[in-house]
């Protein structure tokens, strides 16, 4: 009997300090866990982690307007991103001029858009930054080359849009204006950057088949940077597994296209060319494809996906603005008279329009957000402490509805808040950071806005673009990636102008 009991007691004593170890080492465990900066239990990180502010908010862009309106400084704190948001112009400046090699993209964003980007101009810092922006200012910041541009873009809006609008006003279809203005762009800078005209690629699949994997690519990317624990996308991409192998297939077919490109443009000869593939095959050599797939990519993001984002929130917001219509149509018949594509040379002296496109991107611009690491401790104008690794973003969609900023009628659009006496006055660039600002200030913003005021010439004056049953009913909502997109698109129906026929929205 004394022989049971001892075993029994043997086996509780077990069971005990197994059940005590187990419980010391989760406790511990649960220690560590709490000390990781993902971990953190205010009412900010909580909303973020559990997705309670989609219970008020549509997006998570209003989120953080909202949270950076109501901060004393304008500048919060994601701790389960180790992330920093401002909406502080005086801290966008410190960020991207007075501390500018303290705030490079970093290496925890270029892991994230490698995948995708590479070591294209927008992943990159140093000296492989350098020399793209170089190669690029070559480029883009001749006047020569930009009149240049605007013969092709012209050529575009004339031979395939106008006629494109003709024939949607003619049966009285419902267009998506979005997917319109993305295969717009991409006709445009596949000639402008490449040299190439994209209906002489030789593809296995329809141009908009490589478009949506474009599309996905941007959107699975960006993802990334949104998960509290990045070990967990390296898994699943280690272990092809859920989006990442999504993404994987999406970039797969972004690859193929790029490839075309490089061919087409190595058949077809590079040396006597002067585009942007050309320059950067003659000064590499055109041997490694890889990085030229990375050169590709980066511009085909930059001049396909910024500008048709901004021309569709611009025509999205002119539809319930009659007002901004008539104003830009008769500055249109007192600048450019009877044509229909403006010339290059009209379109600076198109004040109005220039102001109009300014406030559409205020409201709604087209990279919403962008994001650099801190490299060694720093304080930010305001007071803030940025400790080193800390990932610091500055939100271009909240600082376009800051009442300190902008005045208490900065939720409205209001192109005339840009002229004074008529003439069209830009704002600081760390007030408006657009387009960013200081070294990285966005080289190709001249050409973009040439292109931009050159479709809203033809189709204004020529079109009235309405909204679709129910697509202007409620606030956009965008779909989240690398730049801003509506979630399904715009539908919109086209009606040509009779005469001297002028009408609203």
């Amino acid at each position: 009997m004394g022989g049971v009991m001892e075993a029994i007691r043997r086996r509780f004593s077990l069971v005990f300090f197994s059940f005590a170890a187990a419980f010391f080492l989760l406790a511990v465990f649960l220690k560590f866990l709490r000390s990781m900066p993902w971990w953190c239990s205010c009412a900010v990180c909580e909303a973020y982690v559990t997705k309670s502010w989609t219970s008020h908010f549509d997006n998570l862009c209003d989120w953080y307007a909202h949270l950076l309106r109501h901060s004393p400084t304008g500048t919060i704190h994601i701790h389960v991103l180790g992330n920093t948001v401002t909406a502080n112009p005086d801290n966008v400046e410190h960020i991207l001029r007075a501390r500018f090699d303290n705030y490079p993209k970093g290496k925890p964003f270029s892991a994230i858009l490698r995948d995708l980007l590479g070591r294209g101009i927008f992943n990159v810092d140093g000296q492989a930054w350098l020399f793209q922006r170089k190669m690029a200012v070559a480029e883009l910041g001749s006047s020569a080359v930009r009149f240049f541009a605007s013969c092709i873009v012209a050529a575009e809006v004339r031979d395939r849009l106008l006629p494109l609008l003709d024939s949607a006003a003619a049966d009285g279809r419902v267009l998506d204006l979005q997917d319109v203005f993305r295969r717009f762009t991409f006709d445009s800078i596949c000639k402008i950057s490449f040299g190439l005209d994209p209906g002489c690629l030789e593809l296995s699949l329809p141009l908009s088949e490589f478009a949506a994997a474009f599309d996905a690519a941007s959107r699975l990317s960006a993802a990334r940077a949104a998960v509290t624990m990045p070990i967990v996308w390296k898994v699943k991409r280690l272990l092809n597994w859920g989006p990442e192998r999504e993404l994987r297939e999406a970039i797969r077919m972004v690859n193929l296209l790029a490839e075309e490109l490089i061919r087409r443009r190595r058949k077809l000869g590079f040396s006597s060319n002067h585009d942007l593939l050309s320059r950067f095959m003659a000064c590499v050599g055109d041997e490694d494809d890889n990085y030229l797939r990375d050169i590709v990519i980066s511009f085909l993001l930059a001049g396909r996906d910024t500008v048709s984002s901004a021309l569709t929130s611009f025509f999205l917001l002119l539809s319930s603005h009659p007002e901004v219509l008539s104003a830009i149509r008769d500055e249109i018949d007192r600048v450019v008279g009877g044509r229909v594509v403006a010339s290059y040379d009209r379109l600076r002296d198109l004040h109005y329009v220039h102001a109009a496109l300014y406030e559409a991107m205020r409201l709604y611009p087209p990279v919403q957000f962008d994001s650099k690491f801190c490299v060694v401790d720093d304080v930010l104008p305001d007071g803030t402490f940025v400790g080193r690794g800390t990932r610091v973003t500055y939100h271009a969609y909240a600082m376009g509805r800051m009442e300190e900023l902008w005045g208490s009628d900065c939720h409205e659009f209001r192109p005339q808040r840009w002229l004074r006496d008529g003439a069209f006055v830009p704002e600081s660039p760390f007030k408006y950071p657009v387009f960013q600002g200081g070294l990285r200030v966005c080289l190709g913003k001249e050409m973009a806005l040439m292109e931009m005021k050159m479709v809203i010439v033809a189709m204004v004056r020529k079109f009235d673009v309405e909204l679709a049953a129910n697509s202007g009913s409620r606030p956009p909502k965008f779909v989240p990636g690398l730049t801003a997109s509506l979630e399904g698109g715009l539908a919109v129906r086209v009606r040509m102008l009779g005469g001297e026929q002028r009408s609203v929205l």
